[in-house]
């Protein structure tokens, strides 16, 4: 009968051990996804119970019409970033806190042809004069992220997890260049410098890019 505290305390040590050491056990798990920030390829590596280290690659291609300042603009979005994140799973379960950056280009080009009058940094010019517009909507190289989700790849059994994430990419104000090509004003210093004033009014009308939201899905399959 005295043995069996011992052979209990024995076996809890060794239970108690063993999960300890599974939760602490290394992996590597590659994945595909797919949301706002377009599709791509994620690596993930478990460093330890709660942390998770991750990189992302991804591209997202996308056009739009928009209208700027009164101006009818064709707009092409082109993303491609890669992405370093730590994943912190404070309950030791899918749910998860993610906070990295963003980093690559994140450009949106404009094209226009006006076909009627339009008015270019507060004054009025022909589709003569104008010929074609056009311009980029720069975003910073570099994208601080943070958001929150659940992806239950090293917390399950068996090789394949589910990723489910939602957060926000951040980044300073976009900067916006327009030229003029075509034209017969278009190498006009006066109208060079008008479309300095509209670059600045499409600057200011585009000031919310800055704030990206990143709603993302995912499977990834664990080695």
């Amino acid at each position: 009968m005295r043995l069996l505290p011992s052979v209990l305390a024995a076996t809890t040590l060794a239970l108690s051990s063993g999960a300890a050491l599974a939760q602490s056990e290394p992996g590597v798990a590659i994945g595909a996804t797919a949301g706002t920030a377009g599709v791509g390829l994620d690596v993930q590596i478990k460093a330890g119970s709660i942390f998770t280290l991750r990189g992302s690659l991804d591209r997202l291609t996308y056009s739009v019409d928009r209208s700027y300042d009164g101006v009818d603009y064709n707009a092409d979005l082109a993303f491609d970033t890669v992405g370093a994140f730590i994943d912190m799973h404070p309950l030791g379960n899918g749910l998860l806190i993610s906070g990295g950056a963003y980093l690559g280009d994140r450009d949106i080009g404009l094209n226009a042809t006006p076909t009627a009058p339009v008015e270019i940094g507060g004054a009025t010019f022909t589709p003569g004069q104008v010929g074609t517009l056009n311009g980029t909507i720069k975003l910073r190289d570099v994208a601080p992220f943070v958001g929150l989700g659940w992806d239950d790849t090293f917390y399950r059994r068996g090789r394949w997890g589910f990723r489910a994430i939602a957060g926000v990419a951040l980044s300073d104000k976009p900067e916006v260049a327009l030229r003029s090509t075509g034209g017969s004003l278009s190498n006009d210093p006066t109208f060079q410098a008008r479309l300095r004033d509209e670059s600045q009014r499409i600057t200011d009308e585009t000031e919310g890019y800055g704030l990206f939201p990143v709603i993302q899905l995912g499977l990834n399959y664990k080695f």
